[in-house]
């Protein structure tokens, strides 16, 4: 299923921004509401979002004003303001934006039934409600899914999404897709109340607005200590104010409502919201008014506030976890997309969190607030289990992720080389922050072949991330273009060469795929023998996005695993396919849950190590034995072909610059 066209109801100020994330894609939509001040209104706040980033890449100098002006009248010439559904006959994709009550989203998703073809996608943007109730409203339940935005929708990179209890994995690969084309960040979830992100955060923040009102602590040294902290990117009172305490109070009711006294509800935001101090909503009159605390209390909070902060949080990821509702992956990235917990700032999300304070550390510091303040702190049963197994985190090598090892001595920049008993080696990818594959790292990842190859000792190798979020992204195609022809070719014969040998030989290959395998990521994997995915992986091929072709293989490995027909389909449409999906067609051999992954591909690394070596490289050599050296050599001729067109200039040129490509066929 692909987007041609979309449409948003509800022309609110998300409404406006999420039209405007749309249009920013180039993608036609309409945005539609019952009034047409409300449409108005709508438009003009894409128009304020539009000025504000082409003002910024001006004052970058990286557009001029006269190419800023031209961009602003083609983004708002793509958004179409409605009052009525004429214009849904033809819509592939709607984003439901509606107020956050089921009866009107039951009407709205009825009305959209009715006025979009059967092939559209009815997408919420809910940020609690249930997507099942609404998908009833239709008849088309499989085509609901929940499209969660966070506010502001067109700064903040997540999308949550969300599967109702009907909805297909066509239509969740669909919004996956749609949602990378507008440039987000996807994570797929279960429907529970609070979904991911608000569900952690409200656990989480509650423990402050409780000792906040039991102790009478000051709300402005709270704010000061958590962001001294580094707990999170502010404090979460300036927050409250920033985000609406109209909403903030919605949603801590109702999921007090949904889990209980595990949640907390601020009294004193209540009464400033029933009194219509809304915050930023209301000229920034709210828990603060003119930099002054408007909520009672001057004591000094104690010293490990942010901690509980900090340990609550990891409370409710492992429930999450434990319901299924999402991977550990997709928790942590969704707390680093929607709550701004970046690494890179020293704020981290909460498995890795974890891992680096120990887990052992964290299970006894629970289990002492446990004693202090109840059950809500218990140690979950998942930190239980890791801790009983000795999985401590980073400094055992495995906690909620596995961490490398690195063997004493020298190491190579992006590829470190970690030895096991029985034969079993480990080549981490170290390339931060997307583990894309630049010439350095098809050097690296060489240098340890060979030197596990002239030392005897390994009979199976695991590939594997050492980046917990990425298995890794596709080529470094920046790094590619700075390159001069000659020594372009001779990386590309070099990489060829390498991921030839990946699946000949004696010593047998593993790639353990912990996330996104685009491109040349995808193309390492399917060089190795096995693939091991874990559940949040996803794959693809999306060179021809960028107007070039796969340059590592993928036009003929590719086949050779899922067929002709899904190959062709993979490499033509360059859209990202799921996991199952991936399983479904033959391109990876077994689906682990995330927190399995490393144990099951080395596991599968051990039981092929011990297998007889001259037996494992006939098996490989025999195996499948046909055409592929002439096949990779017209692939080399195509990729050559293709990457010194004037499309793939202007393709590369729009990767880089963030904007859609206009092909020539040149």
């Amino acid at each position: 299923m692909f987007v041609f066209k979309a449409a948003v109801v509800g022309a609110g100020t998300m409404g406006g921004e999420i039209a405007q994330a749309i249009a920013n894609a180039d993608v036609p939509v309409v945005l539609k509401d019952i009034d047409q001040k409300f449409v108005d209104a709508g438009i003009e706040k894409a128009r304020e979002v539009t000025e504000r980033q082409l003002g910024g890449l001006v004052k970058k100098e990286k557009l001029t004003q006269e190419q800023a002006d031209a961009r602003l009248g083609a983004v708002m010439g793509l958004i179409t303001g409605a009052t009525s559904y004429e214009g849904f006959g033809d819509v592939d994709f709607v984003v439901e934006a509606a107020p956050e009550k089921m009866e009107i989203k039951q009407q709205v998703f009825a009305e959209l039934d009715e006025a979009t073809p059967g092939h559209a996608i009815l997408a919420s943007n809910t940020s609690s409600l249930s997507i099942t109730e609404m998908g009833e409203a239709t008849l088309r339940p499989d085509k609901v899914v929940g499209f969660h935005f966070f506010y502001p929708a067109s700064v903040m990179p997540l999308l949550e999404i969300v599967e109702g209890e009907d909805t297909t994995e066509e239509t969740v690969e669909t919004a996956i897709n749609f949602a990378q084309t507008i440039r987000k960040q996807p994570i797929t979830c279960a429907e529970v109340p609070g979904f991911v992100v608000n569900r952690i955060l409200n656990s989480a923040v509650g423990e402050i607005w409780r000792e906040q009102e039991e102790h009478g602590l000051s709300i402005k040294k709270i704010d000061e200590g958590v962001a001294a902290a580094n707990t999170a990117p502010m404090g979460p009172f300036i927050l409250g104010d920033l985000l609406g305490l109209d909403t903030i109070v919605h949603v801590a009711e109702h999921l007090q409502d949904a889990y209980g006294d595990s949640f907390y509800v601020h009294r004193g935001m209540k009464k400033l919201v029933e009194g219509g101090k809304l915050g930023a909503k209301t000229g920034g009159d709210g828990l603060y008014k003119d930099g002054e605390p408007q909520i009672p209390g001057d004591a000094d909070p104690p010293a490990d506030l942010a901690e509980l902060f900090t340990l609550k949080a990891l409370v409710e990821a492992c429930l999450l976890l434990e319901e299924g509702v999402c991977s550990t992956r997709e928790i942590d990235l969704g707390m680093m997309a929607g709550a701004g917990m970046d690494p890179r700032r020293g704020i981290f999300p909460p498995f890795m969190k974890a891992d680096l304070d120990g887990l052992d550390a964290t299970y006894e510091k629970l289990e002492k607030l446990a004693g202090e303040k109840g059950e809500r702190f218990a140690p979950p049963r998942t930190l239980r289990r890791l801790v009983a197994q000795g999985r401590l985190g980073q400094k055992a090598g495995q906690g909620f992720y596995a961490y490398p090892h690195p063997d004493d001595g020298d190491q190579a920049e992006t590829v470190k080389l970690e030895t096991r008993d029985d034969g079993v080696a480990i080549a981490w990818l170290a390339n931060p922050p997307m583990n894309a594959i630049s010439p350095q790292v098809i050097e690296d990842l060489g240098s340890v072949w060979k030197r596990i190859n002239e030392e005897g000792e390994v009979h199976a190798l695991l590939i594997a991330s050492a980046i917990p979020v990425v298995f890794s992204a596709g080529a470094d195609i920046k790094a590619f273009t700075q390159v001069d022809p000659a020594e372009g070719a001779k990386v590309s014969s070099a990489g060829h060469a390498l991921l030839r040998e990946l699946g000949s030989g004696r010593i047998a290959t593993v790639a353990a795929v912990n996330s996104l395998a685009f491109g040349g990521g995808c193309e390492l994997a399917m060089a190795c023998d096995f693939r091991i995915a874990a559940a949040s992986a996803i794959f693809g091929q999306p060179e021809i996005k960028l107007g070039i072709i796969p340059g590592f293989g993928g036009t003929q490995r590719l086949p050779r695993l899922v067929g002709p027909g899904k190959a062709l389909e993979m490499n033509l449409i360059g859209d990202a396919i799921t996991a199952s999906d991936a399983f479904e067609h033959g391109l990876v051999n077994r689906i682990v849950p995330d927190h399995e992954l490393f144990d099951t591909a080395l596991s599968w690394t051990r039981k092929l190590a011990g297998q007889a070596p001259v037996a494992v490289e006939q098996v490989k050599t025999v195996s499948n034995k046909g055409d592929l050296d002439e096949g990779i050599e017209a692939e080399k001729e195509g990729f050559a072909t293709a990457f010194l067109s004037e499309d793939a200039k202007e393709g590369i040129g729009a990767f880089l610059g963030k904007r859609t490509p206009k092909w020539s066929g040149k």
